[in-house]
């Protein structure tokens, strides 16, 4: 995971010498540096950094008071304190601190406070999207006594009949106990939807919609014999958004 840092010191060379020790570590970018508190406040509109290193006491405007500030950001930067004092250690975890490092940084402590600080983020990070659906060339129905291999793209929807689902392809229709739940799992990388708690329906076969009743649909499948199959008032105003993209 990457880390964009700023630095907020005044010392130049505390300040020069935190800068070499972030630049040692891998997957950490060293973004411009501030030297006093007001500075630092609109470097970080600019840049928008995960971390902000910064020096408790600083001139203009001190590392308290500039960082009750960024707290009141919609994001808000990280906070590390840097010090000389100790005795602002209770003073920097009031005000959320990730973590307190007293100058001269110690090298060793500096990367113990890299790992809190990755850790930090990585709880942060919204979820990443599950890969897609790969494609599945066939699939196999057992259709009473015997495996049938279908081309998915062919199917053009599916019926559940009391405990039977049926399968319309182009050509010829198939009877399974496989449930509809389960086909549509089978499918997921194709754009098939349940236009009804009973039926599933390849919309690349949709031809037409034509209202119905109470805000629901009949739906228009195309085809030497078009068929006509019922979207549910729940599923219509989502099917609608799928066929316009």
């Amino acid at each position: 995971m990457q880390i964009r840092i700023m630095i907020a010191e005044d010392e130049r060379l505390a300040r020069e010498e935190l800068v070499y020790l972030l630049e040692q570590e891998s997957n950490v970018v060293v973004l411009p540096c501030a030297t006093n508190g007001r500075e630092l406040l609109q470097l970080v509109e600019e840049y928008e950094p995960d971390v902000v290193f910064l020096d408790i006491r600083m001139p203009e405007l001190e590392g308290d008071q500039a960082a009750r500030m960024l707290a009141a950001r919609k994001k808000q930067p990280l906070l590390v304190f840097s010090t000389a004092h100790e005795d602002y250690a209770v003073e920097a975890f009031k005000l959320n601190a990730v973590d307190y490092l007293l100058k001269p940084t110690e090298p060793h402590r500096l990367k113990e406070t890299l790992q809190r600080l990755r850790k930090r983020l990585a709880e942060a990070a919204p979820p990443s999207a599950p890969p897609p659906a790969a494609k599945v060339a066939k699939m196999i129905i057992e259709d009473n006594n015997r495996l049938v291999v279908i081309d998915p793209s062919t199917v053009m929807y599916a019926v559940r009949d009391e405990r039977v689902v049926q399968i319309w392809t182009e050509g010829d229709v198939y009877t399974t106990r496989m449930t509809l739940q389960q086909l549509e799992e089978k499918l997921q990388a194709y754009p098939f939807f349940r236009t009804h708690k009973s039926y599933l329906v390849n919309l690349q076969y949709v031809s037409e919609l034509q209202p119905w009743f109470n805000g629901a649909y009949n739906l228009i499948l195309k085809g030497p014999n078009p068929v006509k199959l019922p979207v549910s008032r729940t599923a219509a105003k989502d099917l609608l958004k799928r066929l316009e993209g």
